[in-house]
């Protein structure tokens, strides 16, 4: 796996995830729609650890600073 995700992608995805969990447990979102946010929350945090993203294979997009 080749690394597409720069530091400022996984900053972003982070953020989201933390506000998606925030908004879970101060039960500001419920039910399925809650379920489905939480899962993606899941997939942005472990896609930012692991620096690459299976979405942007497929399109050649790469937020990582090309290396000299």
């Amino acid at each position: 796996m080749k690394q597409n995700i720069g530091t400022t992608d996984k900053v972003v995805r982070i953020l989201v995830a933390i506000a998606i969990a925030v908004l879970y447990f101060t039960h500001q979102i419920s039910g399925t729609v809650a379920v489905v946010l939480l899962v993606l929350a899941g997939v942005f945090i472990l896609t930012s650890l692991i620096s690459f993203c299976p979405l942007y294979l497929p399109f050649g997009i790469s937020t990582r600073k090309k290396e000299k």
